[in-house]
């Protein structure tokens, strides 16, 4: 979860969410006007399992001394494909429902970024993933018409893992494109995506691969696969936007890794203040000037090529049970890697738990949403990471949308948290 390459010149404003069967493609196209601007959220936990967002799913192993089960590769390679298929898909018939949908509508959320990995659109059915999301992905498409939302198809999992998390689908090594038909199963996938993009007009872009790391897979490789996805979706979906991930790497470095004349493209960057421990000491107030000031290098990365900040969160703490991947603690309160709180005295209980936030915490938590809504908008909006997590609350937009935290509509350029840029 970093910074990714993203899509801007998707949508129009879903005013008060009305139920209206809209061809959104059609009514405004891949246009930039002056009004338009992201305000999505992640469909995460659905096609791409997370043990920190569904523990419930992984639960049974939580007390195995050296679970086998890490991802979702291994939970389907333990299971075995019958018993895998029969969880997964009473996960996929329920984890995202109409009223989700609507209720994100009503929110005055525009956008749904949709994460599904390569082993649901071109598999290779000697590996251990099972099949059968599709059903399921053209079911929300057909709802995000009917809400007037657009979507972004995120592929969010490559072969071999193209960063190492379990996010990825397989957590471990960075072995995407090590292998020969690698690239080809990679581009496969984007050819089922875009195949779908024709049929759904809610469809408006398709992100290319989402956070390769720049550590394991060279840069000019992620370069070559970038170009040959442009090329490839254009030539069957020519209206769609191609979202692509900044690969962890500075503004300053994607001046030579993409051309600049890649029109229908945009950079999606992912910002996180809670996986390095120099970002969890911030005090509060820091928190705030980081997130203002991150509105800058938005516009640095917008004055190249359109941007949107595609993931991020209200969290400070990484103490979301299994955040750091399953089996795993958390830095802040020193029960992963160190063994020392990040901060004297850090503990995780109540972090999580929005019931137990007192009104120093609540109001902080707003005006740290209404910060990042308001520097992402200085670009071309935002995603938010999740719509909702079984007991995450700071990662569960719904949940905190509700309780009053984020505002109702969440328009950032009105809120003057940051000053004038």
């Amino acid at each position: 979860m970093h910074i990714s390459l993203l899509v801007a010149t998707l949508l129009t404003i879903a005013a008060g969410g009305s139920k209206n069967i809209v061809d959104a493609a059609a009514a405004h196209g891949l246009r930039r006007h002056p009004t338009d601007v992201v305000r999505g959220v992640n469909l995460g936990g659905l096609f791409v399992l997370e043990p920190w967002i569904t523990p419930s799913l992984f639960s049974e192993w939580e007390h195995a001394p050296q679970s086998a089960v890490v991802d979702e590769w291994s939970y389907c390679a333990v299971l075995g494909k019958p018993e895998c298929q029969r969880r997964l898909h009473a996960h996929w018939a329920s984890w995202v429902q109409e009223s989700d949908i609507g209720t994100l509508a009503s929110m005055n959320i525009n956008t749904l970024r949709i994460p599904i990995g390569y082993w649901a659109l071109a598999p290779n059915m000697a590996e251990p993933y099972v099949q059968g999301q599709i059903p399921y992905l053209r079911r929300i498409l057909d709802w995000a018409a009917e809400y007037n939302l657009r979507v972004i198809l995120d592929l969010h999992g490559v072969p071999g893992s193209q960063n190492g998390f379990d996010n990825s689908g397989r957590r471990g090594e960075i072995n995407w494109t090590k292998t020969p038909t690698d690239m080809r199963q990679s581009l496969d996938s984007l050819a089922v995506l875009a195949r779908l993009a024709n049929d759904h007009r809610s469809v408006a872009a398709i992100q290319a691969v989402n956070e390769p790391a720049n550590w394991g897979v060279p840069k000019g490789v992620i370069t070559q696969y970038y170009l040959q996805a442009y090329q490839l979706v254009k030539s069957i979906a020519p209206r769609i936007t191609l979202v692509f991930h900044d690969a962890f790497l500075p503004e300053s470095e994607w001046s030579e890794l993409l051309p600049a004349n890649m029109t229908g493209s945009y950079l999606d960057t992912h910002i996180y203040h809670v996986f390095s421990e120099d970002l969890l000491r911030l005090s509060d107030a820091s928190h705030l000037l980081k997130a203002c000031s991150d509105g800058e290098m938005l516009k640095r990365f917008n004055a190249r090529s359109p941007a949107i900040c595609g993931e991020f969160s209200l969290a400070t703490t990484d103490c979301a049970r299994w955040l750091n991947g399953f089996q795993r603690g958390a830095r802040w309160d020193g029960t992963y890697l160190t063994g020392k709180p990040v901060v004297p005295g850090g503990i995780c209980a109540g972090q999580e738990d929005l019931s137990t936030w007192n009104t120093e915490k609540r109001l902080f938590m707003r005006n740290f949403a209404m910060a990042q809504f308001q520097a992402y908008e200085k670009a071309n909006g935002w995603v938010f990471w999740n719509f909702k997590t079984e007991n995450a609350d700071a990662w569960n937009y719904i949940k905190l949308a509700q309780a009053g935290i984020i505002p109702n509509p969440p328009v950032g350029s009105s809120f003057g948290v940051c000053p004038a840029f």
